[in-house]
């Protein structure tokens, strides 16, 4: 099966990297440092751990661990490697030169067995579920251990990856352990073909969330610019045919609340010029960019890595990719912030973290610009709603932190 997959991937390999140069029409970084998707890379390393994150999302929630491990293993070079170029970005961002990044290879024998001459990781740690069965072969052939941390697997995933389950089953089965979000995740894997013995329950590191010590600050001063006697509200990680719905719902809101502002983040930087005219077409739009005087009841997040601003910034938190069928995002930030929390109804990436929400009453589901707006009027409404929903959230995370000590051992023990 795997070399099957090996051959259709090799014929997949040309339009692999036309997508790329598309990408890079409006992201020039895609096409930037190509080589290193067929394990090229400027520099070699003697010995590192390595982790994996894929993009932008897995990174900031990896990075309070990967600032762990460096500070546990302090003479050991860390590499950290991604998919994406916002990946890329929040690495140096967050990381700086604390770690070496380098972008991970394409699934391909040769490839792999490049890049893993070239870095000599001691162990591999992978987030969430970025699995490839070339990368965990040629891992276990060379005797590197594979972890894979806060990973998730969703029922969708889960009936997915059945229907490959002859190249699934050995690739779960060759990862040394696997360090699951909870039980349900933890069944599926097993369900799927990994050795019971392998899989545990840590809970989710992004539970564990360390905010920026000087977050407060720029939040207040974020807040002043955006009008303090507002009603604020953040729809954060959009995605198409989300933003239409939002943008209805502000406007039935503000012809309630003349003063209320919508901070409007699309999740992927190509489509901030797209989301951005589509606002100009009902209000007067500011962006964030711009860096001028806010004007108007739309304020568009066009910059990378400021979300948790926005969030902390804001009264209440619409989290995006959950009012189409994609999941849902990370609802644990604005929780973490103290924020009413709003989601559509897909989330099932981030199943038992809603389950727990939602049985805290801590989780507002809207389906449709009514019960948007609907809620959002309430909210606006009613600052001790708000204190209740955001105090629930907060007690959620606080309950559930603990689970970043657990997958530091985790990878204390494969060293």
């Amino acid at each position: 099966m795997r070399i099957i997959y090996t051959i259709l991937l090799f014929f997949a390999l040309p339009f692999i990297f036309l997508r790329l140069l598309w990408k890079s029409r409006r992201q020039p970084a895609y096409r930037e440092r190509m080589a290193e998707r067929m394990g090229y890379y400027p520099f070699k390393l003697e010995e590192c751990i390595w982790v994996h994150a894929v993009s932008m999302g897995e990174v900031i929630a990896a990075t309070p661990l990967i600032k762990k491990i460096k500070a546990q293993y302090p003479d050991m070079t860390l590499l950290v490697t991604t998919m994406t170029p916002t990946g890329a970005a929040q690495v140096q961002k967050a990381l700086g030169d604390i770690v070496k990044h380098a972008y991970i290879p394409y699934d391909f024998p040769a490839y792999i067995n490049r890049f893993l001459k070239t870095m000599r990781p001691r162990v591999a740690v992978i987030m969430e579920t970025e699995l490839w069965p070339n990368m965990i072969a040629t891992c276990k052939a060379k005797k590197i251990p594979v972890c894979l941390l806060n990973a998730r697997l969703s029922e969708k995933s889960a009936n997915n990856y059945q229907r490959i389950v002859g190249i699934v089953k050995p690739m779960l089965q060759s990862i040394t352990t696997i360090a699951a979000h909870g039980e349900k995740d933890a069944e599926r894997f097993v369900a799927l073909g990994a050795n019971k013995e392998n899989v545990m329950v840590t809970g989710s590191i992004k539970f564990d969330l360390e905010l920026p010590v000087d977050l407060s600050q720029k939040a207040a001063q974020l807040r002043t610019l955006l009008g303090d006697d507002r009603f604020i509200w953040v729809a954060g990680s959009t995605h198409e045919g989300e933003e239409e719905i939002i943008l209805a719902a502000h406007k039935k809101l503000c012809e309630a609340h003349l003063s209320a502002l919508l901070i409007l983040v699309p999740r992927h930087p190509n489509r901030f010029d797209t989301v951005a005219r589509l606002s100009e077409k009902s209000f007067v739009t500011s962006r964030r960019s711009q860096q001028g005087e806010v004007r108007g009841e739309v304020y568009v997040g066009d910059t990378m890595g400021e979300m948790l601003l926005f969030y902390s910034a804001s009264d209440a938190a619409f989290v995006g990719g959950s009012l189409i069928v994609r999941g849902g995002h990370n609802i644990l930030e604005p929780a973490a912030l103290q924020k009413p929390v709003l989601s559509g109804p897909s989330l099932y990436n981030f199943t038992e973290i809603s389950d727990m929400l939602n049985d805290a009453q801590a989780l507002v589901i809207v389906n449709d610009v009514d019960t948007l707006a609907a809620q959002l009027l309430q909210l606006a409404q009613n600052q001790n709603y708000r204190k209740q929903l955001g105090d629930r959230a907060l007690h959620v995370v606080n309950a559930n932190r603990g689970a970043m000590m657990k997958q530091l051992n985790v990878v204390a023990r494969l060293m």
